[in-house]
């Protein structure tokens, strides 16, 4: 392709960016994100998951994983705050019986003090404090979040001035203020592992998704960059940089 293709086939791309639920299947063979963690997230929260308990998953996302526990669904709660999702949302979960709210503030979600015998959240926000309110004594907490250190090296290839948005977003920090609120943490860890683009049109598509990490990110903003990023690629076939994940378990004493 000349440059004048390519940057056309990356507005395309720009221009399509969109995402249902959290489906990147998009980039099938386009991208590799390394999700061997030292941790299976599903093991984790059906460790601690009996089918009497009352289930809550915040911030859903598609409803996807928790679809995947099979848990009785008069006993399953579930909030989402993107209204794509929330209205992805009412089409699968609330025929099913599962009590669906929108919700977008961690500190405020909308059900009574001790309603829950577990609360599970996989990338989304959350707040000790409120997960303690919600949980009933003796209740869990299961956990995998996405680090501050998430694809800064990416970020920093086209957005080399962007803040770090989530800051304090770690296993040493979110992990004293569980401490800090009287829970038991019965398992903690954290890791990096490569993630992987091997055409600039996929880095285009995920930037743009990915809009909290990327901020003003747009192909004529960050033309420049994406030309470098052409060149490596060219070069050596990849450009790479890093996940950043860590997970908790804990529990309300």
């Amino acid at each position: 392709m000349t440059q004048e293709e390519l940057i056309k086939s990356w507005k395309e791309e720009e221009k399509i960016a969109h995402i249902k639920g959290w489906d990147f299947s998009h980039l099938e063979g386009r991208m590799r994100s390394d999700e061997d963690l030292p941790w299976d997230y599903e093991k984790m929260v059906r460790r601690y998951l009996k089918d009497d308990m009352f289930l809550l998953d915040f911030d859903t996302g598609g409803g996807e994983f928790l679809l995947s526990l099979g848990h009785p669904y008069d006993k399953t709660a579930a909030t989402e705050g993107y209204p794509p999702n929330v209205e992805y949302c009412k089409k699968t979960l609330t025929p099913l019986g599962i009590d669906l709210k929108e919700c977008s503030n961690p500190s405020d979600i909308p059900f009574e003090d001790a309603t829950f015998d577990i609360v599970i959240n996989r990338h989304g926000s959350f707040d000790p404090k409120e997960i303690k309110r919600l949980l009933k004594p003796g209740g869990f907490f299961v956990t995998q979040q996405v680090g501050d250190r998430n694809d800064r090296e990416l970020v920093e290839m086209v957005l080399p001035d962007a803040e770090v948005p989530f800051k304090d977003q770690n296993l040493k920090v979110q992990k004293k203020a569980f401490e800090d609120e009287g829970f038991e943490i019965l398992a903690a860890d954290e890791c990096f592992r490569p993630i992987c683009f091997y055409d600039v049109g996929a880095f285009v598509w995920f930037a743009r998704i990915i809009e909290w990490e990327f901020p003003g990110f747009s192909v004529d903003n960050c033309l420049n960059e994406l030309l470098k990023i052409q060149e490596k690629i060219e070069a050596d076939g990849v450009v790479e940089g890093h996940i950043h994940r860590y997970m908790i378990a804990a529990r309300k004493v």
